[in-house]
């Protein structure tokens, strides 16, 4: 039986590098790791990574196809960042201009969390921590 220990990353294609760089770095504040430019594939792989050493992998391709449907599309439905306080997350995202859904609380766990999408319209959901009472 495979007993994967965490997950090391999540890969995500751009469709305009330079504005995704700077959403991922300047606006979610992941840290860069590595950063090349593969000319024979016309393509940039940025490795970015989070606090607790997830990684995510930031890549940019000629003319990639656009996202299917948001966000029921087969596949990947959205990367989940887990934050130490939601007031204050979706209120620095709202300060770079980033439209963020409405805070919801999860009726089976009591957890808050909200949607907000990157610039190919990724969505990306908040999860904060418990609230005081359920710690």
């Amino acid at each position: 039986m495979l007993r994967p220990s965490g997950v090391h990353h999540v890969a995500i294609i751009a469709s305009d590098y330079v504005r995704s760089r700077r959403f991922y770095t300047e606006v979610l504040g992941l840290q860069v790791v590595h950063e090349h430019y593969r000319a024979e594939r016309q393509s940039h792989k940025l490795d970015l990574q989070l606090p607790d050493g997830t990684q995510v992998e930031l890549f940019s391709f000629p003319n990639p196809p656009s996202r299917p449907s948001y966000p029921e599309a087969c596949g990947l439905r959205h990367l989940a960042l887990r934050v130490a306080d939601m007031q204050d997350s979706v209120a620095a995202l709202a300060a770079h201009g980033v439209a963020v859904e409405p805070v919801r609380v999860d009726p089976f766990t009591g957890v808050p969390f909200t949607f907000f999408a990157d610039p190919d319209g990724l969505p990306i959901e908040l999860v904060g921590p418990l609230a005081p009472a359920q710690r």
